[in-house]
């Protein structure tokens, strides 16, 4: 279980969150600029909360007056919101680059096939559509077999049948790992269709819908 109580100054206001989520798939919902991606970071760890406390399973991540745990010992998959592939590396090699162990592993492969990019993995992201650097980011979000996966507008990008598909593939994989899943989206339809939870922020103040 993932709990969050915290508080982070912004420019204009603060971002106050109190919440806590099991093996759910939560929506962050709200205007730009709102404080969604801030919430993100701070659970991975990219930025620090001013006070509270933020843990998954026990494990602290964050408590007012220590320090932090680092970020590659969270166990966080994190999806960005440009998918932030490395241009230079082929499909397969972003994959790998998270990744550790044997490279053959049955989990690798069950994943793969579930997204649906084994044709691609011989590709540079110049030569693949938006969808399928969607997939082939989130399948480097969870070959380190994250305890919570993040995903900062990960549709938002995508035509309509290409959405659908990555609707499903999520869906399948939450369905088979059972973790704990945040995204963040502008779209009502998102949300109804995937969301156990809506959680909307609006200037830093949360309500849960």
């Amino acid at each position: 279980m993932l709990a969050a109580d915290f508080s982070k100054g912004l420019e204009n206001f603060d971002l106050n969150i109190s919440f806590t989520l099991g093996h759910e798939i939560m929506a962050l919902t709200g205007p730009s600029g709102s404080g969604k991606t801030t919430l993100l970071n701070c659970i991975a760890g990219i930025v620090q909360p001013d006070q509270g406390e933020i843990s998954l399973n026990g494990r602290i991540f964050y408590t007012e007056g220590k320090r932090p745990l680092k970020i590659q010992k969270r166990k966080v998959g994190y999806l960005f919101q440009d998918y932030a592939l490395f241009p230079h590396f082929t499909a397969e090699q972003n994959i790998f680059y998270s990744m550790q162990g044997k490279r053959d592993s049955p989990m690798l492969k069950e994943l793969i096939h579930i997204l649906g990019i084994e044709e691609i993995l011989a590709k540079y992201p110049h030569q693949i559509s938006g969808g399928e650097k969607q997939r082939v980011a989130l399948a480097r979000a969870l070959v380190a077999k994250p305890d919570i996966l993040l995903l900062d507008e990960p549709f938002s990008a995508l035509d309509d049948d290409t959405r659908d598909r990555c609707h499903h593939q999520l869906l399948r994989i939450h369905d088979r790992w059972q973790i704990p899943v945040i995204f963040v989206t502008h779209r009502k339809s998102d949300a109804e269709k995937l969301a156990h939870r809506s959680l909307r922020i609006e200037r830093g103040q949360m309500a849960e819908q």
